[in-house]
């Protein structure tokens, strides 16, 4: 029998869907408005000259195993160990946290073969966590260091929505990085419609 594909209906769950955000304002490029030229001209001014580029990419990834945990724990306990055993390298929290987050620095920063600062980061990016009141890791952040511009992989969970988010920005942005997250909710929050398909509130980033 041929495959029947079922009906589509907002009760579909989304496996994932991806958009740009701008850090600046919380604005989302969508064609056809002021966005899509205001990202063309960044693109053009600001990258090739090494300027920090204020839009970051979102990708969001419905989570809909109820046996999968909505934290990190595992992850980040795994990403130190498969450096401990396969490049040798420690991962060491830092004393101070770092914009409310807990840093995690490759053998304290410092090349153990030259005994000065990693001169690459390939193997040895910056890591931030944040626990939340239960002790599970729903933030995970790594950025690079030694890159002329550096830039930021950013996960969070978010047990609302139960959905994993991924955001790529330029590290200079990094202090900024809760609020992102807030408004990234609200920004899914405003897009939520009724079975019927229609909007429940005002949509942010409508064209």
């Amino acid at each position: 029998a041929r495959y029947q594909r079922p009906p589509k209906t907002y009760d579909l769950p989304i496996e994932s869907f991806g958009f740009q955000y701008r850090i600046t304002d919380g604005d989302v490029y969508t064609s056809f408005r002021k966005t899509e030229e205001d990202y063309r001209r960044d693109n053009e001014t600001l990258i090739p000259y090494g300027k920090p580029f204020p839009w970051a990419g979102v990708i969001i990834y419905g989570e809909y195993d109820a046996a999968t945990p909505l934290n990190f724990n595992f992850t980040v306990q795994d990403d130190f160990r498969v450096s401990k055993e396969i490049s040798n390298i420690d991962y060491i929290q830092q004393p101070q946290p770092l914009y409310g987050l807990t840093v995690y620095r490759a053998n304290n920063g410092i090349d153990p073969e030259t005994g000065e600062p990693w001169k690459s980061d390939t193997l040895t990016k910056d890591r931030m966590i944040k626990k939340d009141q239960a002790g599970n890791i729903k933030t995970y952040i790594d950025c690079q260091f030694t890159q002329h511009i550096n830039s930021c992989h950013h996960m969070f969970f978010n047990d609302d929505w139960h959905i994993r988010v991924w955001i790529g920005y330029s590290r200079t942005y990094l202090p900024q990085w809760q609020e992102m997250e807030n408004n990234i909710i609200k920004i899914l929050d405003s897009w939520r419609v009724s079975r019927e398909g229609k909007l429940l509130g005002k949509q942010i980033g409508k064209a």
